[in-house]
């Protein structure tokens, strides 16, 4: 409670960890709340999850509710399925899946995602997971970062029609970038110029915490 307290004047580091995927992680108390960054930018809690509540209340959690199953393709801390579980009370099926295990176990020991009932974590890339899974879901959220970088395989025409194809009737994919150059604005220009506008509608929420801009995809 008293570090709680101290980190309305400074942050507080808690824990560091070595992950050869995420490299540089801690665990961190910054304006009374518990929060995981790299070593650049905040990994879960935070403005990370901050922004992705924009994303799930521009969505509606009406429409997050009637969900029967979500898939998140990149969980780090855990932050986002904690907002799904906790604020909205989503009781569905969340499937969650990471790469990294060091931050599982992080996840796990300082933020409790280990707890939630109706979760299920599977340790893979998610580049292959979506090639092989079956399942269809009402909401895919996409948040997958390496420090500040996402890793080309996102914007691939090939990554964005598998994860399309996992979509139920209705389905809706939220997905999370990071725009930090003129570079990067030309590559999600891009990104949305490639999804066919037939079967699929489209919208963005640009500059969210200054760098984040948001891309919502729901099938028609």
């Amino acid at each position: 409670m008293l570090k709680k307290i101290l980190s309305y004047l400074l942050p507080i580091n808690v824990y560091k960890q070595h992950s050869p995927v995420s490299k540089n992680l801690e665990v961190t108390w910054a304006n009374g709340e518990l929060v995981l960054d790299s070593k650049n930018t905040n990994y879960s809690y935070g403005s990370l999850q901050r922004i992705l509540r924009i994303g799930l209340e521009s969505i509606g959690f009406e429409t997050v509710l009637k969900a029967e199953h979500i898939l998140v393709l990149g969980v780090a801390g855990g932050s986002v399925i904690k907002t799904l579980s906790e604020e909205i009370g989503f009781k569905g099926r969340i499937t969650g899946v990471e790469i990294d295990s060091e931050v599982l176990q992080i996840a796990n020991s300082y933020f409790g995602l280990d707890k939630i009932p109706n979760l299920e974590i599977i340790v893979d890339d998610a580049s292959k997971y979506v090639l092989k899974d079956k399942n269809k879901y009402g909401l895919i959220i996409v948040d997958i970062f390496q420090d500040t970088t996402m890793p080309d395989f996102l914007f691939e025409d090939s990554f964005q029609k598998q994860i399309c194809e996992l979509l139920d009737k209705k389905g809706i994919i939220l997905f999370n970038t990071m725009c930090l150059t003129d570079k990067d604005r030309l590559r999600n220009k891009e990104y949305l110029s490639n999804i066919n506008s037939e079967f699929y509608t489209l919208r963005t929420i640009p500059r969210i915490e200054r760098y984040n801009e948001l891309i919502i995809i729901e099938k028609k």
